[in-house]
């Protein structure tokens, strides 16, 4: 079908049913959410610091969940109580990483503590919009407690309080600085986990904003044969226009391979390299994959080169994962560095689960 559509739906787990979000547009997969047992990103922990390690400057905190690590510590001692939040996945046998920025997201609105100021999404270009909105968030948290703690806490409205209904906007962001200011004063005691990570449904609702179609119902997974396109991304060939990627995880890296497959014009090398620059993000984010990018590109001049970056930084634009395009190697590599902003498809999905 034309069109995006959000399916939320359940993979049948060895341990019991797995709550999983689909995005799809035009009939291709965009997004792909599962659900997993590990802590979610967003995690909020009354954590207490066990011992530093000064040698990477940063300390062990001890959580409910396990051993987490946070960075760039000044002035904390053992046992010392701290509100910390999950930045993301840990990678298998690692500690879970956190931080003391806390931000408190939603679909409209993110508060972030001990950060002040009112800002809108640089997304949203339409002065006079913007103008409601700041005033509309002056009025909703007029005199509330979260801009009087020390230091202020602050709003950010994103670009999906564009077209929305200002009541619900007024309640989003009531909702979340109402819970940022109650975590806020909860900060002594025992080690506690004070807020669970979104998981797949919350998350579509609150990320995937672009008109869609919605379907909830048990089964629409099988109805529009996700599974055959989950078990597709196990294998590592991607067809593109004209030639053919693969995209191999590694322990150390991971390795794309781009071939101009049975194009033999003297483009073949530039088309198929542009190609795959379009669909790396998409391949890289529904796979769960991150950390170190080695592209091995199909042969094309240096001229072109300039073209390739632009193409894959335009993709990038759109992919909500921090990337960053570290650049060319001697031997004609381009390297990227991605965040584990998830975990990796074969972390979360069995072969049962698609069967």
């Amino acid at each position: 079908m034309k069109g995006h559509l959000i399916l939320l739906d359940r993979l049948e787990g060895p341990a019991g049913p797995v709550e999983s979000a689909v995005l799809m547009r035009d009939g291709k997969l965009e997004d792909l959410l599962i659900d997993s047992d590990r802590p979610r990103p967003g995690t909020i922990y009354r954590a207490l610091a066990d011992r530093p390690v000064k040698g990477q400057g940063g300390m062990f905190m001890t959580t409910p969940d396990g051993s987490a690590f946070l960075r760039q510590i000044k002035g904390l001692s053992p046992g010392a109580p701290l509100l910390v939040q999950v930045s993301g996945y840990a990678d298998p046998g690692k500690a879970i990483p956190v931080t003391t920025k806390l931000l408190f997201k939603s679909r409209y609105a993110i508060v972030t503590p001990g950060a002040p100021g009112l800002n809108v999404s640089r997304q949203i270009k339409d002065e006079a919009i913007r103008d409601t909105l700041l005033e509309l968030a002056h009025e909703t948290l007029l005199d509330h407690p979260i801009l009087a703690t020390d230091p202020a806490g602050g709003l950010i409205l994103r670009s999906s309080c564009e077209e929305a209904d200002p009541d619900e906007v007024a309640e989003d962001i009531r909702a979340m600085a109402d819970l940022a200011a109650r975590i806020l004063a909860d900060a002594d005691g025992p080690a506690e986990k004070l807020v669970d990570g979104d998981g797949p449904h919350a998350l579509a609702w609150r990320e995937w904003i672009q008109p869609a179609q919605i379907e909830t119902e048990p089964g629409c997974f099988a109805h529009h044969e996700v599974l055959d396109k989950i078990a597709a991304l196990f294998r590592p060939e991607v067809p593109l226009n004209g030639g053919v990627m693969f995209v191999e995880p590694t322990r150390a890296f991971t390795a794309v391979d781009v071939n101009t497959g049975r194009d033999t014009s003297l483009a073949a090398g530039l088309k198929a390299n542009l190609a795959a620059a379009r669909d790396l993000p998409r391949q890289l984010r529904l796979r769960g994959l991150g950390g170190q990018v080695i592209l091995d590109l199909a042969p094309m001049p240096k001229k072109d080169r300039p073209s390739f970056e632009g193409a894959l930084r335009a993709a990038l634009r759109s992919d909500d994962t921090d990337t960053v395009m570290a650049g060319w190697t001697p031997l004609g590599n381009f390297e990227l560095q991605r965040k584990r902003a998830r975990q990796s498809l074969s972390e979360v999905v069995t072969p049962e689960m698609l069967a």
